[in-house]
């Protein structure tokens, strides 16, 4: 009889403790994904599907996308841009398609990069597979931005900011 009840006590206690950890609630993700979209008003339809690193007190273009080297422009998986229809970036033509989207942080220009290879986790850049290279001015943002923001608008104008940063390109 002891023994059963000490048996029970003891499964009664594994029960509890093993309950009471799947109900402990899981942390948000470093960098969470999200995702933007609009049709322009010339039916162009636009997402950006991107991972939102955040600054933590580092610093854009030394510590984090330093500047003159490829960056993935996010975290985790490669950041993805798609246009429904064929478009012209910067005023160059692009074909209807998804893109991963590399950039070039630069101190006053950024080098946007649309890259055929979606697959890639973001850690790995093959130049070949660019489909086209635009290069835009780099704005200071209206107010500090932690963790990146994608915004699209209905006029095509594509834009991100991050710490200080806004980086913006029209889509026509």
């Amino acid at each position: 009889m002891k023994k059963l009840l000490k048996l029970s006590l003891i499964a009664g206690f594994m029960i509890t403790a093993f309950s009471a950890s799947a109900q402990t609630p899981k942390k948000a993700p470093l960098s969470p994904p999200d995702t933007v979209r609009t049709t322009t008003k010339k039916g162009v339809a636009i997402e950006v599907a991107y991972s939102q690193p955040s600054v933590k007190g580092r610093t854009i273009g030394t510590d984090i996308a330093p500047y003159g080297k490829w960056w993935r422009t996010g975290a985790n998986n490669v950041t993805t841009i798609t246009f429904s229809k064929d478009v012209k970036v910067e005023g160059k033509a692009l074909a209807a398609g998804k893109y991963a989207l590399y950039t070039i942080p630069g101190e006053k220009e950024w080098v946007l990069m649309f890259n055929k290879d979606i697959t890639s986790w973001g850690t790995k850049y093959v130049e070949a597979d660019d489909v086209l290279r635009v290069t835009v001015k780099t704005d200071k943002a209206p107010a500090f931005v932690e963790q990146m923001k994608f915004m699209v608008d209905p006029a095509g104008k594509v834009s991100f900011a991050w710490g200080d940063k806004l980086v913006a390109f029209t889509v026509r």
